[in-house]
């Protein structure tokens, strides 16, 4: 399955969205804020990223700097706090957005949309092109 790099300030939010990604057979690793996930994802590139828009470090940023570095990354956009995050999100390169609360279902649909869109090695040449 997919490699998924999640960045969210909520930690039981953040282990639980990595729990049920394993239960699916993917690989998770997490982040706390933006600049900790730009840092792992430089690291160690995911054919993934699930980002929270309201956190430090915020979710757009995030988003700006990793779509800048790596334009064929996948990001699925997540929160609470508003449709108007999402939309921005959108704008900046989101594949999909995610209201919270959604539900596993929700999840899982939308990840496999992001996957189908983008076959996982192309991220990983954008990395590696920036080395």
């Amino acid at each position: 399955m997919a490699s998924v790099l999640i960045i969210d300030d909520d930690e039981s939010f953040r282990m639980t969205l990595a729990r049920m990604l394993i239960a699916s057979g993917h690989a998770a690793t997490t982040a706390s804020d933006g600049l900790e996930g730009a840092k792992l994802f430089r690291a160690n590139p995911a054919d993934l990223v699930l980002v929270d828009m309201v956190m430090p470090h915020s979710g757009l940023m995030t988003i700006r700097v990793l779509r800048s570095q790596y334009p064929s990354l996948r990001v699925i956009a997540m929160s609470g706090g508003g449709s108007h995050r999402l939309d921005y999100a959108r704008d900046l390169g989101a594949f999909r957005t995610l209201a919270k609360p959604f539900t596993p279902e929700q999840l899982a649909a939308a990840i496999a949309d992001t996957l189908a869109a983008a076959p996982a090695p192309q991220c990983a040449r954008d990395a590696s092109n920036k080395s």
